[in-house]
């Protein structure tokens, strides 16, 4: 198992993010699921102070190049 190197936090720093489907599963499975995933998106990013400047929504992974 590899383990991941601790990741330092800096105010105003710019973090990338993505989320796969585990075993090449698709994460998401329609409409309804979109926009849960739009609305759980807003509700978490509004209750820590996250920004997303970009993000696509595929059927296999998420990416938001700078968050």
């Amino acid at each position: 198992m590899t383990l991941r190197h601790f990741r330092f936090e800096y105010p105003g720093a710019v973090y990338p993010v993505m989320a796969r489907g585990d075993g090449g599963k698709q994460i998401s499975e329609g409409k309804d699921n979109h926009k849960s995933f739009l609305y759980w998106l807003e509700r978490v990013c509004g209750s820590h102070g996250w920004r997303v400047h970009a993000w696509v929504l595929m059927l296999l992974s998420v990416i938001c190049p700078g968050t």
